[in-house]
């Protein structure tokens, strides 16, 4: 059986895991690993595609984003580190509390701007209805969406050579 090459990463790859490095590799961000989010997906991995999707799609828009606070806002944005899957009270309002936890977390641990603030803390609109303030929101609020709905029918976004760099395969 011949084995596939793996293709070396893109710029855009390079780039995102430049702005990514000191929280995805970090132990707290690594805590995520260990909750389920869509369907096998860990919130890891759904931060991170959520991340990359983003950035990937920022760069080829005909103007610019903050591209810095875009992925670490976008990284953090369900910064929440328990498992919603579990019946307890305190999660029957996941998707309605977990965007101010993630957003108090992530503040506390790495320190975020009112961007980064507000790309967390916005980022289930519509289920929550004030709307996102910058359109680095906006953008992760769609991919949050765009990346859950192929995690539930199992799409992997990620390519093998970004799942390798980020310990993922």
């Amino acid at each position: 059986m011949e084995r596939k090459k793996i293709k070396p990463l893109t710029q855009t790859q390079k780039e995102f895991l430049a702005y990514s490095k000191g929280i995805a590799d970090s132990d707290l961000m690594n805590q995520e690993r260990n909750f389920t989010q869509h369907r096998g997906t860990t919130v890891y991995e759904h931060s991170i595609g959520v991340a990359y999707t983003s950035y990937f799609i920022a760069k080829h828009m005909p103007f610019s984003f903050r591209e810095a606070s875009l992925v670490k806002g976008a990284l953090l944005h369900d910064y929440f580190l328990y498992d919603w899957h579990e019946k307890d009270d305190s999660h029957k309002w996941h998707g309605f509390c977990h965007p101010r936890i993630a957003m108090n977390k992530a503040n506390a641990d790495y320190g975020i701007n009112p961007v980064e603030a507000n790309i967390i803390h916005r980022h289930m609109f519509p289920l929550t209805p004030i709307p996102p303030k910058y359109k680095e929101s906006y953008l992760v609020s769609i991919m949050d969406k765009i990346c859950a709905i192929g995690e539930m029918l199992n799409i992997r976004y990620l390519s093998k050579s970004m799942r390798i760099e980020l310990g993922l395969d």
